[in-house]
């Protein structure tokens, strides 16, 4: 019985998290730290969670001297790429200069960017920001609301019924002349015939009602699905099928779509997949299965501790839309490969004995990587988290080196498995996808996007810079920008090179 209970319990967790993966798990919000040609920016978007619904627009300016921001959202391609609107002038605080707000429209599901100007002391600079637009819920009526207009509703009902009996009941009639049996018995079937009416009315009005809230839940967004598998020498296999979201429908234009073999390289890799062990979240692994087939994919895993993994897949398509998907896998002890190429792996004690306020962690080599951690953890608050890798005697290592060409990679994992985010130093952002919108008014094809996709230059975002003086000099020191959803306990899993070491650093935090 109580095998069964958990196996239903995660089957209703995996379905929950299905509902929210898209980009990122429970993790709707965007962030991103760049630049705005000279000006740096940090841009948190929240997108709506019904569409057509409104993103809420929050940039702080780390430059000094911005005068004005303004922001339109466009889709990724199509002709809406090449003939923006006109675009909203975001407002300043009044308590805060260096701060613009403002809200702009959603109006269709799919792949959507937020162009962003700047103008200031040093000229206009210009950032395109991906937004994968999807409705993720559906809004309830408030109950007030439905109370009042369904009084309304019968105070017209019978008010039209009332009014057509009373017409053919005393409309003819001269005046001070009472109605006769003969004008109570035309009332009387002026009044049935106006309540067939009506009734025929309020039948197509809620046909129409339950056609448009049928096709409104086919926009609800379903993620690709995820199943894995593993045979007895090792092998995972991952099969991707589409649910059929957005599917294209007769008479419809749509410059929305999504398969299974669409896919683009995001950092060289078209899959990057984290392996994390429940429920204690004590072992992690990054690794990059590769692709067999559409829609399939296959890795030999390497030497792992026994236990139950949930997978968490990053994927982007080539319109740019990202995902998340999730699946779980049963790993037995079994000899493995040793890790190779960008695959890496990190242990911890268990979240549930590890001390929430630690700032420090021992490496396996004796390394230490430190949390610069702020006084406070807020949900939904924006902030830079940032780490620092030391040398066992304390000092900042002279081979650091980028790893999948940035200075880190984290995870953010939320206990309870409702919340996993893949964030860059860039932010939260795919950088596939922001490579995509930095090419506006073009007019792309998906076979471009996925020619090209792996060799773009990325040197525009913060932490991205590959030149040779780089090269030669990076910091010790990674920033991660990002916001936690939910209150709640959070396990930390950041990633820095140096060598050729990958270190994975572990960390815990209480958000209130």
């Amino acid at each position: 019985m109580q095998t069964l209970s958990r196996t239903a319990g995660r089957l209703v967790l995996l379905a929950a998290l299905s509902i929210g993966a898209q980009a990122h798990v429970g993790s709707p919000d965007i962030y991103l730290d760049g630049k705005a040609g000279p000006y740096q920016l940090f841009v948190t978007i929240r997108p709506p969670q019904v569409i057509p619904g409104v993103a809420e627009l929050e940039i702080r300016s780390e430059t000094p001297g911005v005068t004005r921001v303004r922001a339109v959202p466009v889709p990724m391609a199509g002709p809406g790429a090449r003939f923006a609107p006109v675009p909203d002038t975001l407002a300043v605080s009044p308590q805060d200069a260096q701060l613009f707000t403002g809200s702009l429209w959603m109006m269709a599901p799919g792949s959507w960017q937020v162009r962003i100007s700047v103008d200031g002391p040093q000229g206009q600079g210009q950032i395109a920001i991906p937004v994968p637009s999807a409705a993720r819920a559906t809004k309830k009526m408030q109950f007030a609301l439905a109370g009042l207009l369904a009084v309304l509703g019968l105070f017209l009902v019978a008010g039209v019924v009332a009014m057509a009996g009373a017409n053919e009941r005393e409309a003819k009639l001269d005046p001070g002349v009472k109605p006769g049996k003969k004008e109570f018995r035309a009332a009387h079937l002026a009044m049935a015939v106006a309540f067939l009416i009506v009734a025929g009315v309020l039948w197509a009005g809620n046909a129409w009602w339950s056609s448009e809230d049928a096709s409104y839940g086919q926009q609800i967004y379903k993620p690709i699905h995820m199943q894995a598998s593993l045979d007895q020498s090792g092998l995972l296999t991952l099969k991707l099928t589409d649910p059929g979201w957005l599917t294209q429908r007769p008479g419809h234009i749509s410059y929305f779509t999504r398969s299974v073999d669409d896919l683009i390289p995001d950092h060289n890799h078209l899959m990057h997949l984290y392996a994390i062990r429940e429920p204690d979240l004590d072992v992690v692994y990054h690794l990059h299965p590769a692709q067999t087939a559409a829609g399939s994919f296959e890795l030999n895993l390497p030497s792992m501790p026994a236990g139950r993994y949930r997978l968490y897949a990053d994927i982007v398509h080539a319109n740019g839309f990202p995902e998340t998907l999730v699946s779980e896998v049963d790993v037995p002890r079994l000899p493995g490969r040793a890790l190779a190429g960008d695959d890496a792996t990190g242990s911890a004690t268990a979240w549930q004995r590890a001390d929430p306020n630690n700032t420090i962690f021992d490496l396996p080599d004796g390394y230490k990587m430190i949390w610069l951690r702020p006084a406070a953890l807020r949900a939904k608050q924006p902030t830079l988290f940032r780490f620092r890798l030391e040398t066992p005697d304390g000092q900042a290592p002279q081979d650091m080196a980028f790893y999948m060409g940035m200075l880190g990679h984290a995870a953010f994992v939320k206990t309870d498995g409702t919340v996993f985010a893949h964030i860059h130093p860039t932010g939260s952002v795919s950088m596939a996808a922001f490579m995509l919108a930095q090419q506006p008014g073009e007019s792309r094809s998906l076979a471009a996007n996925a020619a090209t996709a792996g060799r773009r230059d990325m040197a525009a975002m913060s932490g991205m810079d590959h030149s040779s003086e780089e090269l030669h000099a990076l910091p010790d020191e990674v920033s991660f920008p990002y916001g936690f959803p939910t209150p709640g306990r959070y396990r930390l899993f950041v990633q820095m090179k140096h060598g050729n070491t990958v270190e994975t650093g572990v960390f815990d935090a209480a958000v209130h």
